[in-house]
């Protein structure tokens, strides 16, 4: 079995056994390097012992002054191996100063005289250690000078012990090994098992290639969206990014760039840290980030009723605009050419009564009367307003201002030349769309004979000035305050109090002001300025 396919549980139970494992190895060797330099250092320090005793006993002063080798050999061997069983020595070595051996643990090797060069310097009245090799293994040798009651040095005192190999430490020690080893690893074990199961739990009981399988097909899911998505936790940390999201920001680079990093080093001006902060769901608002213009959905992202971070989904603006302009410049375009067929219908119904009645003169008179009121009109917007699409729309309002009894007059002043920053044709079309219908819409229950809008448009000296007024109903106080509230209307129809809304988001946009100033059963006025 592949060790990727094994279960989480098994796998920090094998990694905790290697980790024990290796730990012990390590720890081990550090261990018995330690007892082995301990028990060297008890050893030199035993062996150093016996061998001031040894040369110390008066018996082997006296043996050493002793003129028969044999005698004395035998009397220093005999109390040296008793010494030596004692104390567990591996030998106990009496040399005379021509370094002859008086005792040794294999009998051949008393009366030889020894070779070594290592214990030159304990016939010079030296006392040390030292560390040689042997047929046995490393031993610890102790060199002490036998001194004559005259402190003359007479001989010679060696005490060698042999030094335990690892092997040797291992098996002194191999209970107490086996019963550390046996209890950290069964403990280790269930410890193991336990955390495992505690940190499945935590993962709804999924493995981690169930969990990157779901990451991985999460990414690609958001990558997919045809809206930008970008979220972030409580710290502000990016922690969702996709592809489409970089597209309408013109944002370079792969999304995953970008998670993991503070959202003010990516993006300053998304308005997410205002959601982390207050909590609070923003819906289909106008933004402007890093130069592009979006309708952003902004919603704080709880988890047990707690605030863990905020998700903004939103979408390029071009193309709302361009619905928002079909809703209220292309069908109002759209409902201008009905009106204007049905306002032909009736000249031409006027027309023809006057020529079946044989009045061809005032037939003419007034054809051209109708032409030359129709030419004045374009030829006053197709001058003044430079942009087709205004323009078009401000005739197709004049136009169902007609229909429904209602005058729509155009300042002859009026000029319109430049678009504020940030601000486009779509905007414009959204906003004098809006506040004509509004206009119009003031007219449903009032009495006036007289009803009338006037616009004006003056673009001049770096402002621009945008007025529309009517002769309505006008509004009170209370629902003047409340105009500009998403979903708000005076009027029981569905899709209503959206209107105002979106002129208030647009001139919010472009940096501009707007005033309204109403009078119940007087009218209603709006004016908005930009900078240009």
């Amino acid at each position: 079995m592949k060790f990727r396919k094994l279960s989480m549980n098994k796998k920090i139970m094998l990694l905790t056994f290697f980790i024990i494992a290796f730990s012990f190895l390590i720890a081990g060797t550090f261990v018995i390097g330690s007892l082995l330099s301990e028990k060297e250092k008890d050893i030199g320090q035993e062996a150093m012992l016996v061998a001031r005793t040894v040369a110390n006993l008066p018996n082997i002063k006296n043996s050493l002054k002793n003129s028969d080798f044999e005698e004395a050999s035998e009397n220093i061997n005999n109390v040296i191996e008793e010494i030596r069983f004692i104390n567990q020595a591996d030998y106990i070595v009496i040399m005379d100063m021509e370094r002859r051996k008086y005792s040794h643990p294999s009998v051949s090797e008393i009366g030889k005289v020894s070779q070594s060069t290592d214990m030159n310097a304990a016939f010079a009245e030296h006392y040390y250690l030292s560390k040689a090799n042997g047929e046995q293994g490393t031993m610890i040798r102790a060199f002490v000078p036998v001194m004559n009651d005259f402190n003359i040095q007479i001989g010679v005192a060696l005490v060698g012990f042999h030094i335990p190999s690892p092997l040797q430490i291992i098996s002194d020690y191999q209970n107490e090994i086996f019963i550390t080893i046996a209890l950290s690893a069964l403990f280790s074990m269930w410890g193991a098992h336990t955390l495992g199961r505690h940190i499945k739990r935590q993962m709804f009981n999924l493995e981690p290639h169930e969990i990157s399988k779901m990451y991985v097909e999460r990414t690609e899911t958001f990558n997919a969206m045809h809206e930008g998505i970008i979220a972030v936790d409580k710290e502000l940390t990016i922690t969702i990014f996709n592809k489409k999201a970089c597209e309408i920001l013109g944002i370079g680079g792969e999304p995953s760039l970008y998670i993991g990093k503070n959202i003010y080093e990516v993006l300053p001006d998304t308005r997410l840290p205002e959601i982390v902060l207050s909590g609070t769901p923003v819906f289909d608002q106008e933004i402007y980030v890093n130069g592009h213009s979006i309708l952003s959905n902004r919603v704080p992202i709880l988890v047990n009723d707690k605030k863990v971070g905020a998700v903004a989904v939103f979408k390029d603006l071009t193309a709302i605009k361009k619905l928002a302009e079909e809703l209220t410049g292309v069908k109002a375009f759209v409902q201008a050419l009905r009106v204007q067929t049905h306002e032909y219908k009736n000249k031409l119904h006027t027309i023809s009564g006057l020529l079946h009645l044989g009045h061809t003169k005032q037939a003419l008179e007034y054809l051209s009367q109708v032409k030359e009121e129709h030419e004045n009109v374009t030829k006053f917007l197709n001058e003044r307003i430079y942009n087709e699409n205004i323009s078009g729309l401000l005739l197709s309002k004049i136009s169902r201002g007609k229909e429904l009894g209602i005058g729509v007059i155009i300042d002859k002043e009026s000029k319109f030349t430049k678009f504020p920053e940030k601000l486009d044709h779509h905007d414009f079309v959204v906003l004098f769309g809006n506040l004509i219908e509004n206009a119009f819409d003031s007219f449903a229950t009032s009495e006036n004979k007289e009803k009338e809008v006037h616009i004006s448009i003056d673009d001049h000296d770096g402002m621009l000035a945008i007025m529309v007024a009517d002769n309505g109903i006008g509004m009170s106080e209370e629902v003047r305050s409340r105009i500009f509230e998403s979903g708000y209307s005076t009027k029981a129809k569905e899709n209503r109090g959206i209107g105002l809304f979106l002129v208030n988001e647009i001139v919010q946009k472009g940096n501009g002001t707007i005033e309204v100033t109403s009078e119940p059963n007087k009218g209603t006025t709006f004016l908005i300025t930009f900078e240009i």
